[in-house]
């Protein structure tokens, strides 16, 4: 990354930057390739947060199966965790885990869980797992909420055979999807040959399929990553998630550059686990090259830019990420090593400013928590407007949560400090209500920013990259415009 003219003296937040055009021969955002240069090797550079309102088993199956990959919160119970983990590698890379239901489920129990997929489709199945029928949320609506679902199944619905389709065939892909095309069909069952269900398609999640790699482990198995704290026994933590297929460990508490993290740290690193493991949050090139002598081969960096995180404002602490991610990432690049930007991208520009500063990925909190794949329960406003509630991991929900097995005046002295929204309404946007969504529109910003700087992979991008300072009237320039002025 260069800029155009001269360094600033000051730091910079990513609406202070902006990138200019250079020399390019590619002519398609397809010749780009995304892929994380760091240890995780993601085929998208994009990790879901650790947050307790943002990464959870579905979350973590859809990040994975387009590429990116989701970081499981610290202060979920083991057992869950392990659960979780175990169930992420049984999905599969192709096809979405279709919602059950039996047929002596009544519309009221559907309606409840159907509204949680932008499509609102789900399976019936027996007590076998054989498939049944289909149904349609649109279709139950004018429906006594007490009818049994098997009495208004789709029993002639669009059913796939995953043993006669080669899913490694890119062609195949397209005439199966030109097939549910040209039947209009929005919603296909995926079966074997006994009739069991498997799982389920759409037509744009073929789409995805030929745009979008799998994150895979060596076994062909989605791949999740999981998060320690430096409390407790955090090392016996690591080798418990590790057994149980976690790919990827996170280390991490809001001021990693600390003692207590670096022993903690480096009791992980000496278990030799046989994963990656990322460290943090940092903001500086110091707390950078002790957290990597630690053990750390990737450090996240960011210290207040999250849109729950109020530590800024309580404390004064942090800096603008875009100057942490540039010096940060230099820092680590000297030593072999690398660094995920956590918090602050509010856009796709945001995440291309993060990439070309260096970063080998991208961790997105808040910006998916109002997705159908975030944990939270989907609730409805007074005006019908869907959403979910988000929370920040500083905040005194998130404590209460972590300390529960503390003593009540422990908990209680520990709720006093907080740094963190305990509650924001996160809406669901109709236009754009799945993770996946997000992931569209990111990554085609993404690309098209890699094709203007004539960069076909990570490190051309961040080697290319022209950097411009603007003024907040340079970045309302950039704005769109929602109507006439």
């Amino acid at each position: 990354m260069r800029f155009i003219s001269h360094q600033p003296e000051h730091d910079l937040t990513y609406s202070d930057v902006f990138l200019v055009p250079n020399s390019s021969s590619l002519t398609s955002r397809f010749d780009v390739d995304l892929t994380s240069t760091d240890p995780t090797g993601s085929p998208t550079p994009i990790v879901a947060a650790n947050m307790t309102a943002v990464s959870g088993r579905r979350m973590a199956e859809t990040m994975a199966r387009r590429g990116g990959l989701a970081v499981l919160p610290q202060d979920i119970p083991l057992t869950a965790a392990e659960d979780t983990i175990r169930w992420v590698k049984s999905r599969d890379r192709i096809f979405e885990s279709a919602l059950r239901f039996s047929p002596e489920d009544t519309v009221l129990s559907a309606l409840h869980v159907l509204g949680k997929r932008a499509h609102g489709f789900g399976a019936v199945v027996d007590g076998s797992g054989s498939l049944v029928g289909v149904i349609d949320a649109a279709n139950l609506r004018d429906v006594d909420r007490f009818t049994a679902v098997g009495e208004l199944t789709e029993t002639s619905p669009q059913v796939i055979r995953a043993d006669e389709i080669d899913w490694a065939d890119a062609h195949a892909l397209e005439s199966l999807f030109e097939t549910m095309n040209d039947a209009r069909t929005s919603y296909a069952a995926v079966v074997d040959d006994a009739g069991q269900l498997l799982g389920a398609l759409t037509p744009k999640s073929l789409l995805r399929s030929s745009i979008y790699t799998p994150n895979l482990d060596a076994d062909g198995n989605l791949r999740i990553a999981a998060a320690i704290g430096v409390n407790g026994n955090a090392a016996q933590r690591a080798e418990a998630l590790v057994a149980a297929g976690a790919d990827v460990l996170v280390v991490d508490t809001a001021h990693g550059h600390q003692a207590k993290m670096l022993d903690v740290l480096t009791a992980v690193a000496d278990a030799d686990l046989g994963v990656p493991i990322v460290a943090g949050n940092v903001v500086t090139a110091d707390g950078v090259r002790d957290l990597v002598s630690a053990g750390a081969q990737i450090v996240k960096v960011g210290v207040g830019p999250g849109a729950m995180c109020t530590t800024r404002m309580m404390t004064a602490v942090g800096r603008p990420q875009f100057s942490a991610v540039a010096e940060c990432a230099a820092a680590a690049a000297e030593l072999g090593a690398h660094v995920w930007a956590d918090g602050g991208v509010r856009y796709p520009r945001d995440v291309a400013l993060a990439l070309a500063a260096g970063a080998s990925q991208v961790m997105i909190g808040s910006w998916f928590a109002g997705t159908h794949e975030s944990p939270g329960d989907l609730l409805v406003d007074g005006e019908g407007r869907r959403y979910k509630e988000s929370f920040g991991m500083a905040s005194a929900r998130a404590v209460a949560n972590r300390t529960r097995t503390e003593s009540a005046f422990s908990r209680a002295r520990k709720g006093l400090f907080e740094e963190g929204i305990s509650s924001s309404t996160m809406y669901i946007d109709p236009a754009s209500p799945g993770v996946e969504d997000l992931l569209d529109s990111i990554t085609s910003g993404v690309r098209s920013s890699f094709t203007y700087a004539g960069a076909q992979s990570l490190t051309e991008f961040a080697e290319r990259a022209s950097v411009g300072v603007q003024s907040a009237a340079g970045y309302e320039e950039g704005r769109p415009l929602a109507g006439s002025w």
